[in-house]
């Protein structure tokens, strides 16, 4: 006789409801978790799955938040892409307030060296690699494709756009956000809060605050 395991998968929350958050949802069952609730800030926008209820703001999620009677059995998921590093990581603290744990999850098709280090609540999409010695902060998004070479470090709060390329020991400041398709050659530092443009190549160290484009990419403004 056949015998069939149901898996309990955990409860899940995601704050997005926009085009990042399909993405993570696609990915929630594979990790083990089901979406309950989402949130987002635009009261305009609609929910990304009709079986799952959406709230607005902060005021929509404590009221879910006082219904609920045990709000540690949750992980939550901040599904802010782009260059909001510093809103996940405001999510991620606010989350672990009341109770909320915000797993790191995985795309199934990602690779990550078991002799890397990985914060919480990070997100690695589909085919994105990283190498032995790297280490990644919290609410980092490694996008589709992005590569992160060996010893390389990224700060919390980074997002690498579909292709970026991170060359071995370079180091990302907290909440910077690398383009798609561009290249950090090796032992290159970016510092926080910094962007750098799609398909940018960026030989030489960038300070905090700026935006660099271009090959060899040059600031062309303060943030």
């Amino acid at each position: 006789m056949n015998v069939v395991t149901r898996v309990m998968l955990k409860s899940a929350i995601i704050w997005g409801s926009a085009g990042h958050a399909m993405v993570v949802l696609d990915m929630l069952e594979a990790n083990g978790f089901r979406p309950v609730a989402l949130f987002d800030n635009n009261p305009d926008v609609k929910s990304i799955d009709p079986d799952v209820p959406l709230y607005h703001g902060e005021a929509g999620f404590f009221g879910w938040a006082e219904k609920v009677a045990d709000l540690g059995q949750f992980s939550g998921f901040m599904a802010i892409g782009g260059g909001r590093g510093d809103v996940r990581l405001q999510l991620r603290k606010m989350f672990h307030q009341v109770g909320i744990t915000t797993p790191t999850i995985a795309h199934e098709n990602a690779v990550i060296s078991p002799n890397s280090a990985i914060g919480d609540g990070c997100q690695f999409l589909a085919f994105t690699n990283v190498a032995a010695g790297a280490r990644i902060g919290n609410a980092c998004i490694l996008n589709h494709k992005a590569s992160v070479d060996h010893e390389s470090e990224l700060g919390d709060g980074v997002h690498l756009a579909p292709g970026a390329t991170l060359c071995g020991l370079v180091k990302v400041g907290n909440n910077s956000f690398i383009g798609s398709g561009a290249t950090i050659l090796p032992r290159v530092t970016i510092g926080q809060n910094c962007v750098v443009g799609a398909g940018a190549v960026v030989t030489r160290d960038v300070p905090d605050g700026v935006t660099v484009v271009g090959c060899p990419a040059d600031i062309i403004k303060n943030r």
